[in-house]
């Protein structure tokens, strides 16, 4: 197989960049230093990982296409022999870092963009950092956009301080996706939201997911169907305490609300 004609694969969601723009762009968001170590997920045809190589003190990048393992070993030889970049043959969803500070970087395959996020925000080993190349739509849902919040966004802010970048737009990826992407920075990421509020990340994700169960439906409504279990004056008095309207929409709150609800259910 030429290797220049390496095409995309549709069943692992390959979309290769081709903008130097959006590439300088990731890198200038991640804050790249000689003494960094970079994890980096499916890796492709190595524009970003030639650029990360360069800023970095160590890849590590995960790759599942054997073709890609195949033609990386090649373009990067002497980056692998030395020692600067370690090239997985791997899942990164069952992938476990080994390294203990590192930060993520990516141009990742939009159908596990949900996945990522939980596997690398969850987990006791976090990155210090991620700079993510994701759907614009997810980038705007996660910082909130249009002032309407999600599990997702809320997701990410009890672990970090999620910024949008730029938009990257279709034409600059092969193949070209029906959507534009966006590079999103997620930093700061640590437990100290659960750890300083003494809530459990499941208690946490339990009462999220019932206050957003309904869409159309207020807060209030969401929680008395959830939890049946409760008396709903303590559900009604719940919310006084945490300052929220009985009017109030899931989308409507913020992180430091939620911990007030929380603590009071």
């Amino acid at each position: 197989m030429h290797f220049m004609h390496l095409p995309a694969k549709k069943s692992l969601g390959q979309n290769f960049l081709k903008s130097k723009q959006a590439l300088r762009e990731i890198i200038e968001a991640a804050d790249i230093h000689h003494t960094d170590t970079v994890l980096e997920i499916g890796p492709g045809k190595g524009v970003l990982t030639a650029e990360l190589l360069k800023n970095s003190g160590k890849v590590i990048a995960i790759e599942k296409d054997e073709r890609m393992i195949e033609y990386l070993s090649l373009l990067f030889a002497s980056d692998i022999t030395s020692g600067k970049l370690e090239l997985i043959s791997e899942d990164i969803l069952t992938y476990e870092p080994k390294v203990k500070e590192f930060k993520l970087v990516a141009n990742i395959p939009y159908y596990l963009t949900g996945q990522i996020f939980r596997k690398f925000l969850e987990t006791e080993n976090q990155p210090s950092l991620m700079v993510l190349l994701v759907q614009k739509e997810v980038a705007e849902r996660i910082v909130a956009r249009d002032g309407k919040e999600s599990i997702l966004s809320m997701s990410v802010k009890a672990f970090g301080t999620p910024k949008y970048i730029a938009k990257v737009a279709a034409k600059y990826f092969s193949p070209q996706p029906k959507v534009d992407s966006a590079i999103i920075l997620i930093k700061d990421i640590s437990k100290r939201f659960f750890i300083e509020s003494g809530i459990s990340e499941q208690r946490f994700f339990e009462i999220m997911k019932a206050g957003f169960a309904h869409k159309r439906k207020v807060l209030v409504g969401n929680l008395k169907t959830a939890f049946q279990e409760l008396n709903p004056e303590k559900i009604n008095q719940a919310l006084v305490e945490a300052g929220i309207n009985e009017k109030a929409r899931a989308e409507d709150i913020g992180l430091s609300q939620w911990e007030k609800l929380i603590k009071a259910l």
